[in-house]
């Protein structure tokens, strides 16, 4: 491969909260015995390096000492409809339907504002990304959950005769639409989002649409913008995306917001701008300008050969080695989410004890509870294969298959 996905990295004391809060309590995983280096496989965010043409464009750009008041560069729109073009097949994209947001939870808040009177009742999916839910309570709305079901063949489905009947119950006029879904990883079929969008047009209900995974789609999958689907969920969608997420450029902050219907894309921009902080960074800027470049194009296609070698591995081993443990691959994503309920039942053990035992040697995955999963565990995989392979030897020998 022409880029870097081998090298193991040493992030201790590097800005990462994946390695630095363990044993910090909450969500982090507690630290590892003595003898047993750490596998941090909690936080969504990759242990690669980043694609060359980022920290390029950003040491360019801090060659000149100067930081003050900027406007955002034309190369930052352009760079935006070229990706859309080459990755999405979109085509009408224009400079005025893109918004700069300094998070996809932020322009969730934003365009809930726009569409819903606080205590109003949203629609999400669920197993369902805790940053939804904390944020989207802890701005006063009530979330309506509608349970994704498996398939004859394990592959997670919407179920929409759910949807639409709470719909009508509960008079909800929004929903948090995630694709490819966090934390099941499917990568919807256009016929899926089609049948949902009539749904959502029978009953005039928003959708925010939440595309931040939608360049890491894996094995042959397709991803489809929500709003390709028609003219009217064109106009009926508010849809995220983000270089930090392919890029893994959390830490430098900026997504932003596609949004055709003038009208809501008015308000939403009006609502995001009460807080007085939703303002772009220059290098940020400059990161998303650096990682859309034709090399960005070169580097995710090898991240994606690698993640989906990854997710092959870990899948086939659990198969094979983890009795009682069930997953359903992920399509997209570079997250597992494990179901152990028939491990736990077998061997009279609870989710707690899989925890204790596998963070105490240094495989720090997170609990699942806190995305609706009863007795879950949500992986990254988003690492050199020589650490997919030594954490899963280690679940084998210390945990799943202890004597």
């Amino acid at each position: 491969m022409k880029y870097d996905f081998t090298t193991v990295m040493n992030r201790v004391g590097k800005d990462a909260i994946a390695v630095d809060s363990l044993g910090t309590g909450g969500a982090a995983p507690n630290k590892p015995k003595e003898g047993f280096d750490v596998i941090p496989m909690w936080v969504a965010d990759m242990n690669f390096p980043v694609v060359p043409t980022v920290t390029e464009a950003i040491t360019q750009r801090i060659s000149h000492p100067a930081f003050g008041y900027f406007p955002a560069r034309d190369e930052y729109f352009d760079s935006i409809i070229d990706w859309q073009k080459r990755r999405n097949g979109v085509t009408e994209l224009k400079r005025e339907h893109i918004g700069y947001e300094n998070g996809v939870l932020g322009c969730v808040i934003s365009t809930l504002g726009v569409l819903c009177s606080k205590g109003d009742n949203v629609l999400l999916h669920s197993p369902t990304y805790t940053g939804f839910t904390g944020t989207i309570e802890n701005n006063g709305y009530n979330i309506i959950h509608s349970p994704l079901v498996k398939d004859e063949n394990g592959i997670y489905r919407m179920d929409f005769a759910d949807m639409e009947e709470k719909i009508v119950r509960h008079n909800i006029h929004a929903t948090v639409f995630c694709s490819p879904h966090n934390p099941c990883g499917r990568v919807w079929e256009r016929w899926e989002i089609e049948k949902a969008m009539e749904i959502f047009k029978k009953h005039e209900v928003f959708v925010f649409s939440d595309e931040i995974w939608s360049d890491i789609i894996l094995g042959g999958h397709k991803h489809i913008p929500t709003q390709s689907i028609s003219e009217d969920a064109k106009m009926r969608t508010v849809a995220a995306y983000a270089p930090t997420k392919t890029f893994n450029l959390a830490g430098l902050v900026g997504s932003y917001h596609i949004i055709y219907n003038k009208w809501l894309r008015d308000r939403v921009n009006k609502q995001a701008s009460l807080s007085v902080y939703n303002s772009m960074n220059v290098l940020s800027m400059y990161a998303l300008i650096g990682a859309y470049k034709d090399e960005g194009h070169e580097w995710l296609a090898e991240l994606r050969e690698v993640i989906t070698g990854n997710v092959n591995y870990a899948c086939d081993y659990i198969a094979k080695h983890f009795d009682g443990v069930e997953v359903s691959k992920p399509q997209g994503t570079y997250m597992l989410f494990l179901d152990c309920t028939k491990w736990c039942e077998k061997h009279g053990k609870t989710l707690d004890d899989i925890e204790k035992a596998a963070w105490d040697v240094g495989v720090a995955f997170q609990d699942g509870r806190m995305f609706h999963g009863p007795c879950h565990l949500r992986v990254n995989l988003a690492h050199p294969f020589s650490r997919i392979k030594e954490a899963f030897d280690r679940l084998d020998k210390y945990v799943f298959n202890a004597l």
